[in-house]
């Protein structure tokens, strides 16, 4: 067994086939705080793995600042400017970054989309379902949340695989079927004032100011209109970085948690027939059931942050500028919390999960979007099938930073 010492969570084999479930678990059991090296010029990390650590961190942004940059990739002063982003703002500018769009994710606001969100729901499933076989990331997963994404910006379907495809590239900048250029190569430093260090987020950005640019002065609710025609309330009107790197977060969240949400759930009831009945038996348990389905998703393992101090936490010595890294997925398993925490319990209650976050400002702002789209998505599915079968290997995302599944041939049988 490989010692404490020289366990690190930047180990990317260790994702290779997915979440190091049992890595988490030593951890929290044995080093819940503890140190993990990283090749140079990276320094190290703090890996925070048990529940209610996680939580505290979360809660105090005063001492655990986003600010200097939420993945593992450390980044300089020139950097920080060129890429900043809503995910890597506190404090009042944050809030006010947040409000912008703040009233076009709230639960009653999300609410307006359930009959578009149900239309699509059934043409996504008439087309996958009409083959037989098929994969079910391609067809099911990745092709609906894109769609309620293009609706969402008002930009036509056509370019949704568009939108697909650099979600994939700047995503997977660790994953060598979807990077352009991977993170750890030399040739990066070409796009180190980009994010993901990825030549995608170029592509995203010359988008997202065409849309701009033609919908500027006019008095369009899409979400660009909104971006480029309001002034936040703190009175700073979004400079050119702000608007790209707001547009490439929507392009980036609005697809991949949810995608990988769907899937991952598709295998834990296919692993878990008598959960998927009592679904199929009992549908008005399935809106409960989307907590279970995203605890045991938890599509995105971590979003980091940087002391601001030096701190002595659970007996641990944190000095100013470290690396603090709250890993979401493995507080969602945390058996303090959740009792049999790899079991599939579509009736969990209560289920307080952190993939959302769990309190603190940078809770995710499109939450009740996803649980929406998740709970449409199966309420659907389940009415139609008898069986849905795995008829080859899950290809998962070589990742650190989002638990994706890039492949899932399946085989469905109808009602």
């Amino acid at each position: 067994m490989t010692s404490l010492s020289e366990l690190t969570l930047a180990d990317l084999d260790l994702f290779e086939g997915g979440a190091p479930w049992h890595v988490f678990d030593r951890l929290r059991q044995e080093a819940p705080v503890h140190w993990s090296a990283e090749e140079k010029p990276n320094h190290g990390f703090w890996s925070v793995t048990a529940y209610h650590d996680i939580v505290k961190v979360l809660r105090d942004p005063d001492t655990f600042t986003s600010t200097h940059f939420t993945n593992l990739e450390e980044v300089d002063a020139e950097q920080e400017e060129a890429r900043r982003s809503l995910l890597e703002t506190d404090g009042a500018r944050h809030r006010a970054l947040r409000r912008l769009l703040q009233d076009q994710f709230t639960p009653n606001a999300v609410a307006g989309y359930e009959t578009f969100l149900r239309g699509l729901t059934a043409t996504t499933l008439d087309a996958a379902f009409a083959k037989g076989e098929f994969d079910f990331v391609d067809e099911v997963a990745a092709d609906f949340p894109i769609r309620v994404l293009a609706r969402m910006l008002d930009v036509p379907d056509h370019d949704t695989n568009k939108l697909i495809e650099w979600g994939n590239r700047m995503i997977g900048n660790t994953d060598p079927e979807h990077a352009d250029v991977l993170l750890d190569d030399p040739e990066s430093e070409k796009y180190r004032l980009v994010p993901f260090r990825s030549p995608a987020a170029l592509e995203v950005f010359a988008y997202g100011q065409d849309l701009a640019a033609k919908r500027k002065g006019k008095d369009g609710k899409d979400l660009v209109s909104v971006l480029i025609n309001q002034v936040p309330a703190d009175g700073v009107p979004l400079s050119e970085r702000d608007f790209n790197t707001y547009f490439l977060l929507l392009v980036v969240a609005g697809n991949e948690t949810t995608r990988h949400t769907i899937s991952h759930t598709m295998n834990y009831l296919i692993e878990n027939p008598e959960q998927m009945h009592l679904l199929q038996e009992n549908p008005e348990l399935i809106p409960w059931a989307v907590e279970e389905f995203i605890r045991l998703a938890s599509p995105v393992y971590h979003f980091r942050r940087t002391a601001t101090r030096d701190v002595d936490f659970k007996g641990v010595q944190i000095k100013e500028g470290d690396k603090v890294v709250p890993w979401f997925a493995s507080g969602n398993r945390d058996s303090a919390v959740f009792t049999d925490p790899y079991k599939m319990d579509v009736t969990r209650n209560p289920n307080e999960h952190m993939a959302f976050g769990r309190g603190g400002p940078h809770m995710c702002l499109g939450n009740s979007l996803a649980r929406l789209e998740v709970r449409i998505m199966f309420e659907d599915l389940l009415s139609r099938i008898s069986k849905m079968e795995r008829v080859g290997e899950i290809d998962h995302l070589r990742s650190n930073f989002v638990n994706g599944i890039k492949r899932f041939p399946v085989k469905v049988t109808l009602r």
